[in-house]
């Protein structure tokens, strides 16, 4: 009999939050403790997967780079909204659904909050057609686990100039990015079954720890 449950868990936050560095101390971390590996051999994972949106898969790539680093025209806000979701329809059918079928782990670099917080409080467009579209992109699939890396706007975008390149998100004003993470800590809020939130100005490893901590409380649930 199948006992493999898949398991999606997301990490989300303003820019410069550290969501990348974030999820690869945290893979290092399930490989090198021997805890994917434990799974894998109990038969209740079938392996840790990697992906990030926009841009897990093949088109995905292509629409990322339309979104953060097109200059042929301004990209207005719902053509915005509706790229993201076709990236995210792609990502789902072709990444999220088989992979949690086949019983991965799955660490996800944004997903739907990340479009509540930037399309709807950062750029203002309508919260019932954000969740509409949201719907149609994944069929309903939620994240098992939401990771908000909370730290200060400003901290977070000194950190990403810090990175050199600046994408189109990044590029947005002050009064945008403080809107977005006013949406994260609301959407925290209203979800605090399934977004749990992280301090973020810590230093890299005190975030992983906290991080760890977590994982491993809602691992031991999962897979008793």
């Amino acid at each position: 009999m199948r006992t493999m449950q898949g398991r999606l868990i997301v990490f989300e936050g303003v820019e410069g939050c550290g969501k990348t560095t974030q999820i690869a101390y945290l893979r290092q971390w399930l490989e090198e403790s021997g805890a994917v590996e434990q799974f894998v051999k109990a038969g209740k994972v079938s392996k840790l997967v990697t992906t990030r949106e926009p841009g897990g898969t093949a088109l995905g790539q292509e629409i990322r780079q339309l979104l953060l680093h097109s200059t042929t025209e301004q990209i207005q806000a719902r053509t915005e909204l509706l790229l993201y979701a076709a990236d995210r329809a792609q990502h789902v059918e072709g990444v999220l659904r088989p992979g949690l079928a086949d019983g991965a782990l799955i660490l996800c670099d944004r997903y739907t909050d990340s479009t509540l917080a930037y399309q709807g409080y950062g750029r203002g467009l309508d919260r019932a057609l954000i969740d509409q579209l949201n719907q149609i992109a994944t069929g309903g699939l939620e994240s098992d686990l939401t990771l908000w890396l909370d730290v200060d706007v400003k901290i977070g975008l000194e950190r990403a100039r810090q990175r050199g390149i600046h994408d189109r998100m990044e590029q947005a004003t002050l009064e945008f990015h403080q809107r977005v993470q006013q949406g994260f800590m609301e959407l925290a809020q209203s979800f605090p079954q399934r977004i749990v939130r992280v301090d973020a100005s810590l230093d890299e490893q005190a975030v992983a720890n906290q991080i760890q901590a977590i994982v491993q409380q809602h691992l031991a649930k999962w897979y008793p």
